[in-house]
């Protein structure tokens, strides 16, 4: 199971997120360095626990559609992997993020509503640089008034492999930040049970290493983690450890 570090980004500053309250994120305060800036803390989450992969969540782009592509490029050239969260909103939204220099960019549930511009985006882009973000709040998907309106997670997650998409993402904001565990594994379960071959990656309330060891074993695929990593909930020993039970499994 792959660690990936989160930022979450505003204002070109990282904040914390709690619950998916975005009015309420502060500044992010750190063990690993004194920087709000995203470019410090992604370097000392690098340096801590060894690992290019970072997850970043543009909230500028995903509340107000202007995504600091700046800083993408910026990420990208000092050779982080990005898996890139821009609040893209369509197949043009989309190509231009996958410009920027993302390995992967996500496509949210919260603002992209048709079903079918999902399967000409594939069509048009393939899909392995593609990873579908099922957003829920309280177990509720956040489907807005598109297509998704009032279906179920699991129909949701039903209709975007049947785009194409082999990677996906399940992550409940209001469990983001509150330590109390990760909400979304029932549901990471159901997902990985109906299709096998799918990449599922979640996060959100990541308490420690036994969250980690639960969520390896389900056999979950990489692991979105922020407060976990910067107040010291989470260690290189608790990652190594996990990735060792991984690898033995």
């Amino acid at each position: 199971m792959q660690l990936i570090p989160v930022l979450d980004v505003r204002d070109g500053i990282v904040v914390r997120g709690v619950a998916g309250e975005r009015s309420r994120y502060q500044p992010v305060t750190s063990r690993l360095t004194t920087s709000a800036r995203p470019l410090e803390v992604a370097r000392s989450l690098r340096d801590t626990f060894d690992t290019r992969a970072l997850y970043v969540a543009d909230l500028d782009g995903l509340e107000h559609s202007q995504p600091d592509r700046d800083l993408h490029r910026t990420l990208s050239a000092d050779g982080f992997e990005l898996l890139l969260d821009s609040g893209v909103r369509g197949p043009d939204d989309a190509v231009v993020a996958l410009e920027s220099g993302a390995k992967n960019i996500v496509i949210p549930l919260e603002t992209w509503t048709s079903a079918d511009a999902l399967g000409s985006l594939v069509a048009r882009a393939g899909a392995d640089r593609l990873v579908f973000s099922l957003d829920l709040k309280a177990g509720r998907p956040l489907s807005g008034a598109g297509d998704w309106d009032g279906m179920t997670a699991e129909a949701i997650a039903r209709d975007v492999v049947a785009a194409g998409l082999r990677s996906l993402i399940v992550l409940d904001l209001a469990g983001v930040g509150v330590d109390g565990g990760v909400p979304t594994l029932p549901l990471c379960r159901a997902i990985r049970s109906k299709f096998p071959d799918v990449q599922v990656i979640t996060g959100g309330g990541v308490r420690g290493r036994g969250d980690l060891q639960a969520l390896a074993a389900a056999g979950i695929d990489g692991v979105l983690v922020a407060s976990a990593l910067h107040n010291g909930r989470v260690t290189p020993e608790d990652v190594a450890a996990v990735q060792a039970q991984s690898s033995a499994e």
